[in-house]
């Protein structure tokens, strides 16, 4: 009977895992959107493909070492030797779920990572440089510090973040964080698109094509991120587990209505008009706020902590454009600054955290990722190059590097009279 209840707990928590795994991929499709509408229509077809091909380049990376560097032991490459054992059978303390399906969840998670990076070098940076980067940034980089972190494995031999009193819960900073650093490392050696900033300081601004396309995008973010929250909780086959999972699904929404609310409010006073794009990035603020420690706050809390995360966003898109940082999205600021933040709000609720704790993993985290995206991101640039031809970005990167337009038939190019 008890080796029944443990085989029925199997199955579910490994079910539950590969659900919320496949939210999580989902929100691979809210980046594609929410990057699609917020680009020209004239680099559509690229940014589709940058987000189409990261993801199987994710998978890819990370089966072949990334996730062996992330967590050590075995053989080096999941791609020779599968993933060994059922879970169930030959361990002195089984797991409750199917490693595959851990080895799922975690892929995703590094996708997700590398989509960030997409959208904040969108318009003017080489495909195939991009799809470089990814294969250093998923193989390597993102592994490297998800080892010093979910990994439990000391900084170079130094310090273990856990013991210092670090926590993040479903990677506000691990994940967020990290791809907003890889981001921001590539857009300063990039520069901005062409005709983004004026010579006496000012700023143009550059809508984007599709805003119905870009609030999918969000709307299916928002989905996913119960899967990127939830399945963080790692079973749910349990009253107190499924408790959990519940308190995480309701905070998790929660933080992002309160990012939206205080966004649109925000931008109504220093605009004075509702602003869409705005409100789309505080929603996706509050989530990013909320992902380090969606299981102790209180609703309530969880909402003013989105709030807290959609005033910010608005302020840090407006800071990074006096900084002439160019970021047609807004992942820097959404992903990287609010994914700070999110980090120093864990012991506001969660008392095995410390603020010393999550400064210091902040900083391993950012200079890790930042400075190791720098040197790979300049050794492409000597190599093949990462910025396309001014001719190129005027004419659209989606016919210099894809061949093909999204929307053919309202360019002059794709005319037939």
């Amino acid at each position: 009977m008890e080796n029944q209840i443990f085989e029925l707990q199997y199955a579910l928590d490994t079910f539950y895992f590969l659900v919320c795994g496949a939210l999580v991929m989902w929100m691979a499709a809210g980046f594609a959107m929410l990057e699609a509408g917020l680009v020209r229509s004239k680099n559509t077809t690229e940014i589709l493909t940058k987000n189409v091909a990261l993801f199987a380049v994710a998978c890819t990376m990370y089966m072949v070492c990334g996730y062996s560097v992330m967590y050590g032991g075995g053989d080096f490459t999941l791609f020779l030797s599968g993933i060994v054992g059922d879970g169930v059978t030959g361990a002195e303390e089984p797991a409750t779920y199917a490693p595959s399906a851990d080895f799922y969840f975690q892929v995703v998670f590094v996708a997700t990572a590398m989509s960030i990076v997409s959208g904040a070098v969108a318009e003017r940076m080489k495909l195939w440089a991009f799809l470089a980067f990814a294969v250093v940034m998923t193989g390597l980089i993102y592994p490297m510090e998800g080892r010093w972190t979910w990994g439990g494995e000391p900084v170079f031999g130094m310090y273990t973040l856990g013991d210092l009193g670090f926590s993040d819960f479903a990677g506000s900073g691990i994940v967020h964080m990290a791809g907003a650093a890889a981001a921001l490392a590539g857009v300063m050696l990039l520069g901005a698109r062409k005709g983004k900033y004026g010579k006496n300081g000012q700023v143009y601004a550059i809508p984007g094509a599709n805003l119905p396309l870009a609030t999918l995008g969000t709307f299916i973010l928002w989905l996913g991120w119960f899967g990127f929250n939830g399945g963080s909780v790692l079973a749910t086959a349990t009253v107190e587990s499924a408790n959990a999972v519940a308190v995480v699904f309701m905070n998790t929404n929660a933080a992002a209505a309160g990012g939206l609310i205080a966004s649109m409010i925000v931008a109504r006073i220093m605009f004075g008009k509702a602003d869409l794009t705005m409100a789309l990035n505080g929603a996706l603020a509050g989530l990013v706020a909320i992902t380090a420690e969606p299981s102790t706050p209180t609703p309530l809390l969880a909402t003013f902590f989105g709030a807290i995360g959609g005033v910010l966003v608005v302020f840090s898109i407006v800071t990074m454009d006096k900084l002439k940082i160019d970021d047609p999205v807004g992942a820097i600021s959404v992903h990287g600054v609010v994914g700070l933040l999110g980090l120093l709000l864990v012991p506001v609720t969660n008392d095995g955290a410390s603020f010393s704790g999550q400064i210091i993993g902040a900083l391993t985290i950012f200079v890790w990722v930042f400075g190791a995206s720098f040197v790979t991101w300049l050794v492409i640039k000597m190599i093949m190059g990462i910025r396309v031809s001014e001719e190129e970005e005027y004419e659209g990167v989606d016919l210099s590097e894809c061949g093909m337009e999204a929307y053919p038939e309202f360019t002059a190019s794709g005319s037939t009279v």
